[in-house]
């Protein structure tokens, strides 16, 4: 008989995701969390955006935390740098 455990995320008594890992499982209570804090900061706008809307768009932002925190930084998505060992790599076939 095989075990399986399981970490289940629950929100408000409804089943959200279930996953293999707690390290899974505990970010994605965390992005949920995120949200949540959004959906009142966006509801503020001026924007005309329904609760459905927001909600969306607050989920969206929270599942793309990483790269809003290098635009809201000043950065700009575009210039990632490449990995460098990608870089060295190629240098080497050109020297050859």
């Amino acid at each position: 008989m095989a075990v399986i455990t399981q970490f289940v995320v629950v929100r408000e008594g409804v089943e959200k995701m279930t996953f293999t890992s707690k390290k899974e499982a505990d970010a994605y209570d965390k992005m949920l969390d995120i949200a949540d804090n959004l959906i009142p900061f966006l509801s503020k706008s001026e924007l005309e955006l329904d609760e459905r809307d927001v909600e969306k768009l607050s989920f969206f932002l929270a599942q793309n935390k990483e790269d809003l925190q290098v635009l809201l930084k000043g950065g700009s998505l575009n210039k990632k740098a490449a990995p460098k060992k990608a870089v060295k790599k190629a240098e080497n076939k050109e020297s050859k």
